[in-house]
């Protein structure tokens, strides 16, 4: 069984979208700054030439692609971005939405997705989608209420050089200690990679 893992770029105050993120500024206000390592470089991933960064960058963006096996997201953000017009920028890899209403309609296009209510029904049916290879999940409710009841292995943060003062923040709900252990720290261009262990 592959890894669950939270992936996600955020501010060094917290925040993985600056305020009023909607369809029209998913990032919210200043958030792009967030991602800016993923496209700023002159090295294109091999996964989506759309993505251009550092070496350095490149290589952490890149490298577990290829063992993953499904992302979950909220219906939040499969909203905000509009399923991403029926195909998710790392193509082939299937999306695990958790709502308890899934859209009547959506654009249907190159990426599969699975509406499921719960989260706990919602990991099992990534599980089963991803058979060996990992979960990555990529939106900050998600990623609480997983945190919340222990069903996350890894947290794998892009820190990105600014304080955004507002906006969304991943660890919102977090209220009870959750004791990590430091894998590896790397240092990119316009953003630091951490990689953490959650000890149970």
């Amino acid at each position: 069984m592959g890894k669950v893992y939270v992936d996600i770029s955020m501010s060094l105050d917290g925040y993985i979208t600056g305020k009023d993120d909607s369809m029209q500024q998913p990032l919210g206000i200043s958030g792009e700054a967030l991602q800016n390592w993923m496209f700023q470089g002159s090295f294109a991933s091999e996964y989506n030439a759309f993505f251009t960064m550092s070496e350095i960058n490149r290589r952490v963006f890149d490298k577990p692609i290829g063992s993953l096996g499904a992302i979950m997201v909220g219906r939040r953000t499969f909203d905000i971005v509009n399923g991403w017009n029926g195909s998710h920028p790392i193509a082939g890899i299937p999306i695990v939405v958790v709502t308890h209403e899934p859209p009547n309609e959506y654009a249907k296009k190159d990426t599969t997705f699975h509406f499921v209510s719960g989260i706990h029904q919602a990991i099992d049916t990534a599980r089963q989608i991803a058979g060996d290879k990992e979960i990555s999940i990529g939106s900050a409710s998600i990623a609480q209420q997983c945190l919340a009841e222990k069903l996350v292995d890894e947290l794998h943060l892009h820190i990105a050089p600014v304080l955004l003062g507002d906006g969304k923040k991943l660890f919102a709900r977090n209220n009870q200690q959750t004791p990590l252990k430091l894998i590896k720290a790397i240092d990119g261009e316009l953003v630091t990679h951490l990689y953490y262990q959650i000890i149970s």
